[in-house]
This record gives structure tokens, sequence and C-alpha cells, in this order.
């Protein structure tokens, strides 16, 4: 059966519902899973925003088109115009990153025009494919190496020159205060380059856009001060154009060396070996896991198809040495500049990244981890001297590189007005001069207001008049990295990555809390928090949601990871004190229900009575509140949750890009969260457009990206299955179709933690099978899906029979495990 979904009139993508229904991951259509995320036009987009895009993890670029030309902008995730020291960008929006250069490849005449053209995606092994009026094209971005490959086929009758363009983002010479950024063209031998050069008193970094042909002979000139031509003389229809990119932060490193060394590995090798090396990655990549869905109204293969596409998103722009960015990732068609500039935002980043842990692609996880490890020295600096504390202080938004180091007297100072002791208005003029040049995007100086250009100076002011901004005082985002890095060692049961990685991270986020100025035990005998934030709806709170829940999460797995490790055992009856007696999420008593609300009095600015910031949920970030907690915590989550939705969940239910909502109903095991709240959180609401690749503009100009996907994912996943304690740091255990919908059909392979491998299927509301692959051994526990008597078969042989709601048996590693009805 076939659903067609219209791509904004585009053109055509078949979801196509093919069951493979069995347990035998060997039988399931991978390519079928996969392709149902295609992209298909049949006519040229309006906009170069809704090209189809192609990638390697560490570069990528939409292909788009124009009558007579292909179009790129070859974007990497290791290209920055400035470091988060910089004194230059002290007006919002003006810092930026990602691009290395436009590139067009232009055939001199009108060819990809309707009703001639169509061009198609094939997620299943990352090729596009192009084709006009007796023109047509196949290109891919290499897996092993930075090289964009584009295979032309030119069977026009009058053979024409095929020209390809390099052009720079900006002119040969941008200066603003101190920053300078550099562009050059040359021509070396047969290749065309193009470089940039980023300068600020000490940072440095490089770009080398390097481009060739094969097959045709070539002739080059520099039309401009800004452009460099290569054109590919008339002759053989096939030739095969080669762009490939690198980059640096090392001044002695030659980036163009290292580009062209790149490219010609691809051209020795020539596109077919490429496509080869292509799709036998991405055929990996689809087998690590799979969810397929289907409805007869054709909600589930929506979101089936949308769930592919955020997977194919993520391996294509999420395998580089750092994190791909929110605002504009590595799709960014008109320049370097974006809305939000070059800094990352927690909150953001982790409705890309929250979802991939039960992907079974630890990979893609991989360069958000390393960027905040390798900060790791610098947070700790950070904590010190920002907030006269020990420990790690990780900020809701930071750079890529790590937290600047500041002045003595400038940190001392900050530490008295940031720790609101000393009066706002009695700062002095020497800290309020070095402020003015910082970014007002980086969280220590996030208190700061444009005021705009008066003059020809630019004027800042601040927020609220006081150290409190939007993001000024959010210390629950330390939290949740450190949480982040534990569920990895969950999922994967890796104790080199808990000792090495994840303990360091744990043990310098409750040490940053423990010794907080501002945390203090009061005469209840409770810890309390005072002036902080709560994300970015209360400011200057007392014992606020966020911060609560980031304890209340955070102190329970140090204790668990330093027993397992047999680490620090002097500060084991520390951590459990400081956990003992800390305060409680606060909660207010309304109509008979108990409800979590953001902040206790007094604040500086918010409603603290508020239910939690729907965008964080953390209560359920932190496992507060799970299928496995107590009655009381479970009815209180509910309850709260309820407070979300004045109507009731139907299909009239709003839900914003960034929300949380749709994944927290799935944790509270409710399926109309995910039958109503993931489509329209896909869909958008009707005066936010969705592009026609799925993506959207929803951060501003120039931020493609797919944040609405992630969160969705995170919710369809957890609706299907999910591996949850009771609490932070307890057992967990797995529940299969914990909130999914009855009337919708769905098969899947997800991991879970204790790095179990689950495969299900519900076909009409009944459950066949649950599979399981133990890749690390140890105890299993599930919740049983039939509620009678369950054969558990080891390895296809009938080992024993299980009864009861929990059921709990030994695994070892590699076995695999299959539990049934008992018949």
């Amino acid at each position: 059966m076939k659903h067609l979904i219209p791509l904004l009139g585009i053109g055509l993508c078949a979801v196509t519902h093919l069951y493979a229904y069995t347990d035998n991951k060997d039988t399931v259509n991978y390519a079928a899973i996969a392709g149902a995320a295609d992209l298909d036009y049949v006519r040229p987009v309006a906009r170069p925003e809704e090209g189809m895009p192609v990638g390697n993890g560490r570069m990528g670029t939409l292909v788009w088109t124009v009558p007579s030309s292909l179009k790129f902008q070859l974007n990497r995730v290791d290209v920055f115009g400035n470091s988060s020291a910089s004194n230059s960008f002290y007006e919002r929006n003006t810092d930026y990153c990602g691009g290395t250069g436009y590139m067009d490849v232009d055939f001199g005449q009108e060819v990809f025009t309707a009703p001639a053209f169509h061009q198609h995606l094939s997620c299943y092994d990352g090729l596009t494919t192009i084709s006009g009026r007796n023109v047509s094209a196949r290109g891919l971005v290499w897996e092993q190496e930075d090289v964009l490959a584009l295979e032309v086929n030119d069977q026009r009758r009058e053979s024409l020159p095929v020209t390809t363009e390099l052009r720079m983002l900006r002119m040969p010479v941008t200066r603003k205060a101190s920053h300078v950024a550099t562009s050059r063209l040359r021509q070396e031998g047969d290749y065309i380059i193009l470089t940039q050069e980023f300068r600020e008193d000490g940072y440095y970094c490089s770009s080398a856009l390097v481009a060739a042909v094969s097959g045709r002979a070539v002739e080059t000139e520099q039309n401009t001060t800004t452009t460099v031509r290569l054109r590919a003389l008339p002759g053989s229809p096939a030739f095969t154009i080669y762009a490939a990119t690198a980059a640096s932060f090392d001044p002695s490193e030659d980036v163009v060396k290292a580009a062209v060394r790149k490219l010609e590995a691809a051209r020795q090798k020539g596109f077919t070996a490429l496509l080869k090396d292509n799709r036998d990655w991405w055929q990996q990549f689809w087998q690590r896991s799979y969810i397929q869905l289907h409805s007869d109204d054709g909600q589930a293969d929506y979101i089936a198809q949308h769930y592919a596409w955020y997977l194919y998103i993520m391996g294509s722009s999420s395998r580089g040495k750092y994190p791909v960015k929110f605002n504009g990732m590595l799709w960014s068609t008109n320049g370097d500049e974006r809305k939000w500039g070059h800094l990352y935002w927690g909150a953001n980043q982790s409705c890309l990244y929250n979802a991939l842990f039960q992907t079974n692609h630890p990979e893609l996880l991989d360069p958000m981890f390393d960027m905040y490890s390798r900060a790791y020295d610098s947070y700790a600096m950070a904590a010190r001297q920002q907030w006269g504390s020990e420990g790690i202080y990780i900020p809701e938004t930071t750079g890529f590189d790590n937290t600047p180091a500041l002045p003595d007297s400038i940190a001392a100072e900050m530490r008295e007005l940031y720790l609101v002791k000393k009066p706002w208005e009695q700062r002095s003029q020497a800290f309020k001069d070095y402020a003015y040049t910082q970014m007002p995007f980086l969280s220590r100086w996030n208190w700061k207001k444009d005021e705009g250009w008066k003059d020809g100076r630019w004027h800042t002011g601040t927020k609220s008049n006081s150290t409190f901004g939007h993001v000024s005082h959010i210390f629950s985002r330390g939290a949740k990295i450190a949480y982040q890095y534990w569920l990895r060692y969950e999922y994967t049961q890796d104790t080199a990555w808990l000792r090495q990685r994840a303990y360091p991270m744990l043990k310098g986020v409750a040490e940053f809390y423990r010794h907080f100025p501002n945390v203090r035990k009061e005469k209840d005998g409770r810890y309390h928090i005072y002036h902080i934030n709560d994300n970015e709806s209360i400011w200057d709170g007392h014992n606020t949601v966020e911060e609560i829940s980031a304890m209340r999460g955070i102190f329970p797995v140090v204790i668990k990871a330093a027993r397992l490790l047999h680490a620090d055992s002097n500060m084991l009856p520390v951590w459990q004190e400081f956990l003992d007696h800390l305060s409680p999420l606060p909660v207010q008593q309304e109509k008979g229900k108990t409800t979590w609300v953001r902040s206790l009095l007094p604040v500086l600015q918010g409603n603290p009575s508020w239910h939690p910031d729907g965008n964080t949920m953390p209560v359920w970030f932190f496992d507060l509140c799970t299928l496995e907690s107590s009655r009381d915590i479970q009815q209180t989550g509910n309850d709260t949750y309820n407070t979300y939705f004045d109507n009731g969940i139907d299909s009239t239910a709003g839900i914003y890009v960034l929300s949380k909502l749709p994944a927290t109903g799935a944790l509270l095991g409710r399926p109309e969260a995910v039958q109503y709240l993931v489509p329209n959180q896909l869909r958008r609401r009707k005066n936010e457009e969705v592009l026609a690749n799925r993506m959207d503009l929803s951060e501003g100009y120039q931020t493609t990206n797919v944040q609405r996907l992630g969160r969705a994912a995170e919710a369809l996943q957890l609706a299907l299955c999910q591996s949850v304690p009771a609490g932070p740091g307890q057992e967990n255990v797995i529940h299969v179709f914990p909130a999914w919908p009855k009337s919708w059909d769905a098969q899947y392979a997800l991991l879970c933690r204790g790095g179990f491998v689950v495969t299900s299927a519900m076909r009409h509301g009944d459950i066949p099978f649950v599979k399981l692959e133990a890749t690390r051994g140890g105890v299993c526990n599930i919740r049983n899906p039939w509620n009678t008597a369950v054969a558990l078969y080891r390895n296809g042989k009938k080992a024993r029979v299980l009864k009861g709601a929990l059921l709990s048996f030994t695994t070892t590693k590699g076995e695999q495990l299959t539990l049934q009805r008992e018949r």
C-alpha cells in the first residue's frame, strides 16, 4: 500500500508500507525504510534553502538549481570566524562560521526547467541525481574524505563548455575591530582554489576549497576579484567534477595541500568507486536500528518518513570534530552569517542529540561529547573565576572552544556581582569597559541588551538593570550534559567510558553545586539554592525546578558511578548527605492536585507558579518521574502534564518546535501524546513554514535545521520502547510499546539501557514477540507485555517459562533472546 505525501507542490515522495513483521533482521527491508524519506522534485525549488542535502558528517552542502546551473555552498563543522574570546563581535548575530565557499556548475544555457526537470535524493546511499534537457548529473559527498563528486552526463547535440565557478563568501578583506577575514583565489595546475583565513589577536582559523575536473580538457580564468572559473571544454559527454575542502586552527598547516590530497584520492578512485564506498557505509548505517510504521490514516507512515529523514540528516552532518550547530547545520546557502551566530545553545543542541542514544549510533554523539570534554579544564576555571565554586561550570551558551579565562580583577568583581553580593549599579567602570566588547550571547555576558548604533558607536544596556539575563544563571545545562555522559554509559555499558569520560563530568558538576556559594542549608535542614534562573523563563529564582531536578539527578548517579569504579569512597557519605537533605522539587496545591512549578519565591522576573518549561521538562530528563516511579510521583507527573493542555490532547493541540511535551507524554505512557502531538510538531503551525526538504527556518535567517524532527524522534522512540529506572541511578526496566496507539502498526529495533537491542512489533494491537540482543550481557529487566506466562528462548532454543509483571533474567554477551507468549 502506498501513501503519497506532497512536498509543498515540488513533487511527490512515496511512503511505502512494506512490513517484514519478523524477528529476523536479515529479512528487514532497510532500503524501503530509508527510501521512504527520499526527496523527489519534479520542478526546481523556489529557494536555495529547499535544496537536497548531501554530506559526510564533516562537510556538506545543499544541492539546488537555477535554469542554467547546479548550485552548492560547501560547509564544514570546523570553520569558525572567531573564538569565544573575541572582542570584535559585541553586536548580536554578526559572528559567523561554517562556510568555505560557493560553487556553481554552469551549462551555458537553460537546462534545468520544467517539464524536463527531475531531482531525486536517495537516503539509502546518500546520492542525489538531477536531470534536465539532455543533461544529467549524480552527486555525493564521499564518506571517507571531504570531497564532493559530481558525475555529469552532457548529451546535448551542440556541446558547450561547462564552467565550474568558485565564489567568495565576502569581499577579499573584511575587518571588524580586531578581526580580519581574508579570502584569496588562485589557480594551480588544473585546480582552482579558494582559501579563507580568520585572525584576531592570537586566534587563527583557515579553510581551503579546491575544485578540478576529470574527463575533459579544461582552462581557467579569474573573472572578478571574488570569482575563479574552470571551463570544461567540449568533449566527452561524461566527465566528473571534484571539490574538496580542508580546515585548520594551526597557522603552520597547509590547508590547500590537505584539500588537494583529498581530491586526488577521490579522483584516483573515480565516481563509481566513491559511490560504492558511500553505499556500503550507508547500508551499514541503516542496519544499526530501524522503525517502520503504518496506520490507516497515514499518520504513522508520515511519522516514520520523518524519523528516517532525521537519521539521514544526522548521519550526514554529525561525524566531525565538532557537533553540528542547530542554526544552519551544514546547510547554509547564502554565506556563513546566520541568526544566533557561531555559538552553541545547549537547549537547541539537545533537540538534535537527545534522540540519538536509542538509534544505536553512538558515533553521531561523539562530536558533542568531544567538544565538551576538550573544554573541561576551562569549565573548571570558569567555576572558580566566575562563581567562586569548585568542580566545573558548563554554560548554557558556549563556543566551540574553551571558556575564556578572565583577568583576576574582572573575575573578582564578577563573582560579587553575579552572586548578588554587590549591587549591580556599583559595578566599576573597568568592568563596564571590559564587558562592552564581549559577545552578548555568551552566558556570562547575557545580561547585555542591544541599543543600536548612535553617533558611530554601538550602544548596549542591561536587560533587567541587574546581572540577570536569559541564560546568565543557568547551571542545569552542565548537569544535563553530564547526565548524557552517564546515559552513554548506561546504553553501552562501556566501563572505560564511565571512568575516563563520564565520571569526571559527573563529579565536576556535583562538586560545583555542593560548593556553589548560593547553595546553603536553611533552618528546615534542607539545602536551598538562590539567585538562579529556571531555563530562560525565571530570573533570580529560588529552588527552581530546573536546578533542583538537576541536583536530584546528578547526585544519585555520581554516587553510583563512584561505587561502580571503586573511586572516591571518602566522598560517598558527603554526596549522600547532600542528597538526603536537598530541597524537594517546588510544587503547588490547586484543586486538590499537586503539580510541579517553576520556582519558589522570590523571583526577579517570570511566573514562578507556572508549570515547568515545556522545552526542557527537567523532571523527566533526569528520570525523576518514569513508569517505574511510585504511584504518587506518577500522579504528580500526570497532573502537572495536564496543566499544559486545558482542552485535552487531540488533533488541534499546537506544539512548539522545541517542545519536549510529546516525549514527556510518551514517558508517562500516554498514547495520545504520540498520536496527535508528534505529527503536529512535525507539521508546525500554519503560519510557520516547513521547507520542501522537510527542514525549517524556525530560528530565523539562515538557520536551516531539524530541531523539531529530533524532538519528534525522541518521542517516537520512547512511545515504542523505553528503558527507565524508578529514579536516577537505579535499575533500568524495559517497556515495549508503553505509549503506542493500538490502532497503529509498528516494528522496530532500538537500543535500550543495559546494552540491549530490542526488536518487537505490534500488529492490530497484538505483540507477537520481543527479541533482545545482549551486546554486553548482564541482568535484563522487562515489563511483561502480555500479562501471561512467557516463554524465554536463548539463541533459538526454549530455555524456561517466566511469570509475573516484571520479567528478570541473566544474559551473556552476544546472546540472542526471544520472548513470546507461552502456548
